[in-house]
């Protein structure tokens, strides 16, 4: 670990923070060398290339590439800065590095001029650019590895909404898939939720119809770039929802449409989603991949049962029986789950417990369980701060005392 100079932390300090750096038993910040690499790129881009501190930073992460494979790179490299001194050879050793990438080792200057054009054409277009150095990109979204590092909207809305539902099921959807969705809706809308969909065919458009119908905000994940809506004709409700909303794509305005990028989407939706409902599905299809992805990230998962013979609810029965997700009944089932209480009534409350002679970690992980209810380790590791083997350990010791339970999944929660 490394001091480093006033100089330097000046150009970090800010709004918009990169780094959160460990402190010493004093209380003093202490930096890693990847920690002061990225503080010397950021002053160098501001000092000597005249960006302003927020444009530094986010060209931080719109290089070289903004995909799910840039933080692989940035985590063999150290840094942006690392990554583009490297040879082609050190670079051909990074994991899914491939000769598109290699490519573009030394063209700093380039791709920052690219940087800035993509920049200043969504800013036209109305765009707004958000990366993980915004304080208002989803915090929901940085607990995933896998989540995309910067991701362009259009619309208004606060991604760090306290309660979110994404409700999904197939583009084939039927008279009892569409009912039921509305139903959903409707009960949902005494929690307030956002609702989170797909913009696609079937009960998506249906979900976030609902969802302005009921007034709640509503959030469409796009496969295509922001600039193209798609299916066109979903345009009508694209540019309703963005009133108490948004359209949110990982791809800029101006590129070509893949089909491929379409089953992306499906991370997004259940990284965002504090619990997903399925309301049809077959046994194959993206609303049965974004319940599997919101089961291995520990989400609540719901799935509406359905008729036996009908092939749009064998996904949703099929997801009960593998006990991979609850069988929902009535909004209930969510606000119990996610400790959600009604307007108007009192947060439900859980016992004080009595956090004398405890431990720094143990005070940390018994006030975040008595926030959240329950918790996923992976997750309660982030948030609270505490190394993974230091939290393995408190957890089994606070469990052997009785205080805590775990859970299927790797999660834990308050013994009532």
């Amino acid at each position: 670990m490394f001091k480093v100079a006033p100089s330097l932390i000046r150009y970090w300090e800010g709004e918009f923070e990169i780094i959160n750096p460990k402190k010493d038993n004093k209380g003093n910040r202490r930096y890693t060398k990847s920690d002061i690499q990225k503080i010397k790129y950021i002053y160098h881009l501001v000092k000597e290339k005249g960006f302003t501190l927020q444009g530094a930073q986010e060209r931080l992460l719109l290089l070289p590439k903004s995909d799910r494979k840039l933080q692989s790179y940035l985590a063999y490299a150290g840094s942006i800065k690392n990554f583009f001194q490297l040879t082609k050879g050190k670079a051909s050793k990074i994991p899914r590095v491939g000769d598109k990438i290699q490519n573009l080792l030394g063209q700093e200057s380039q791709l920052l001029r690219l940087a800035d054009e993509l920049i200043n054409n969504s800013q036209k277009k109305g765009f707004q650019i958000l990366t993980s150095l915004n304080p208002k990109f989803p915090q929901r979204l940085k607990l995933h590895t896998d989540s995309p590092v910067v991701f362009f909207s259009k619309g208004n809305f606060d991604f760090n909404l306290d309660r979110t539902v994404g409700i999904v099921g197939t583009r084939s959807a039927t008279t009892y898939g569409k009912a039921a969705t509305r139903k959903i809706i409707e009960d949902l809308a005494l929690y307030q939720p956002a609702i989170i969909s797909g913009l696609a065919y079937g009960i998506d458009i249906e979900a976030h119809r609902m969802a302005i119908q009921a007034d709640l905000p509503t959030v469409a994940i796009m496969g295509s770039p922001i600039d193209q809506i798609y299916p066109p004709t979903h345009t009508k409700t694209a540019l309703q929802l963005q009133e108490n909303g948004a359209l949110i794509s990982e791809y800029p305005p101006g590129v070509k449409m893949s089909p491929g990028n379409f089953p992306a989407r499906n991370r997004i939706i259940a990284a965002l989603s504090d619990a997903v409902i399925v309301v049809e599905a077959a046994v194959k299809g993206g609303a049965l991949i974004t319940a599997e992805i919101a089961f291995s990230y520990n989400k609540e998962v719901f799935a509406v049962p359905g008729n036996l013979q009908s092939p749009y609810s064998e996904g949703c029965n099929l997801l009960i029986k593998r006990m991979k997700a609850n069988i929902y009944t009535g909004p209930g089932d969510v606000a119990e789950v996610l400790f959600w209480s009604k307007p108007g009534e009192e947060n439900k409350k859980r016992p004080m417990l009595d956090l004398s002679n405890r431990s720094d970690e143990e005070v940390k992980i018994l006030n975040h369980l008595q926030e959240k209810g329950e918790a996923e380790l992976d997750q309660m590791s982030f948030l609270t701060e505490i190394p993974m083997g230091q939290l393995s350990s408190t957890l089994l010791a606070l469990e052997f005392e009785g205080i805590i339970k775990s859970l299927p999944g790797k999660k834990y929660k308050l013994m009532s």
